[in-house]
């Protein structure tokens, strides 16, 4: 996702500033525990509405369709983000880099939003969480394919244990409503492609919009994605007008779920920094399988559990969380 790639961004200014100004060791230990008490709500906040978005896709999907639920949730995101980028003073950069910004949410948001609403509708919200923390496994591979960045051998481990989880958990995952013969399958395939175009949008908006406000660029995503899913929803509009607990669901995902969760994370990576902050993608999935558990009465194995901890154990190791000799 851009938020993933925007942290890494914030992390290379808090490396520079480092160089520019070392605390010493009574202020570190005196702020550390504020800083602690401040940024485990938040995070924990974060990773709890991250992953009550696939319960609330399958809630919205389930009468508004693929297209709408997707479509629906980016057009509110959009009517939700547009006033506070503006009265931040983030219109100017959104439009002067309006042409990238708006592809960036095609491919960040219009492609990945209806894989994955259609996904949950076959296949257990737990397992289409899990398959979303794959995204920095592809985004490693696309980076090194189209940008040319290093990969070391330690990272090499990663990828390979991350994929090995995958393949592990599609052999053997457990189908969710309405799922028949080959919809698994196909549905895992939507999750993993999805996470591709995550990956691509990533790597994309390191490449093309390096210097731009993240507010601009949320917003202008969500409009972009819009503007791709329009037509779709049009199309693919229900004959019978959904109920509201529906309506709720779509409201949900598109205000709590993209609009304040895209709010949350930024601040969260300026209280507690990027690394701890791109850490979310592991714990929300433990969110979603509970949500799914609890409200969608959703059957979880030990062997999705345990895939799924390698795939995490994977994700780590190739984004470099984990270091040899880290400290």
């Amino acid at each position: 996702m851009l938020a993933g790639w925007l942290a890494k961004r914030h992390c290379c200014a808090a490396k520079a500033h480092c160089f520019v100004k070392k605390p010493n060791k009574m202020t570190t230990s005196t702020a550390q525990p504020v800083a602690s008490q401040k940024w485990v709500g938040e995070f924990l906040l974060l990773s709890s509405i991250w992953g009550a978005s696939f319960l609330f896709m399958r809630m919205g999907a389930t009468e508004f369709g693929t297209f709408a639920t997707a479509g629906m949730r980016v057009m509110l995101a959009t009517l939700f983000l547009w006033p506070i980028m503006w009265f931040r003073g983030e219109w100017p950069a959104l439009r002067k880099h309006w042409k990238p910004i708006l592809f960036a949410g095609v491919i960040n948001s219009a492609i990945p939003f209806a894989l994955f609403a259609w996904a949950v509708m076959h296949i257990t919200t737990g397992l289409t969480s899990i398959l979303n923390a794959t995204v920095p496994l592809f985004g490693a591979l696309v980076a090194w394919l189209w940008l040319g960045d290093k990969i070391q051998r330690l990272r090499w481990l990663g990828l390979l244990l991350g994929f090995v989880g995958v393949a592990l958990l599609a052999w053997r995952a457990p189908g969710g409503v309405g799922a028949k013969g080959g919809d698994t399958g196909l549905a895992i395939g939507a999750c993993l492609l999805a996470s591709t175009s995550y990956a691509f949008a990533a790597n994309f908006a390191k490449r093309y919009l390096m210097g731009i406000p993240p507010l601009a660029t949320a917003t202008g995503s969500q409009l972009g994605a819009s503007l791709g899913l329009a037509i779709p929803t049009i199309l693919s509009w229900p004959a019978q007008m959904p109920g509201p607990r529906a309506w709720a669901a779509v409201v949900a995902i598109a205000i709590l779920c993209t609009g304040i969760a895209y709010i949350l994370y930024f601040r969260l990576i300026a209280t507690a920094g990027p690394s701890r902050a791109v850490a979310v993608t592991f714990l929300a999935p433990v969110f979603a399988v509970f949500y799914g558990v609890v409200f969608l009465h959703e059957h979880v194995t030990l062997w999705m559990l345990g895939c799924g901890v390698i795939i995490v154990c994977g994700t780590m190791l190739s984004t470099g969380l984990i270091r040899r000799g880290q400290s």
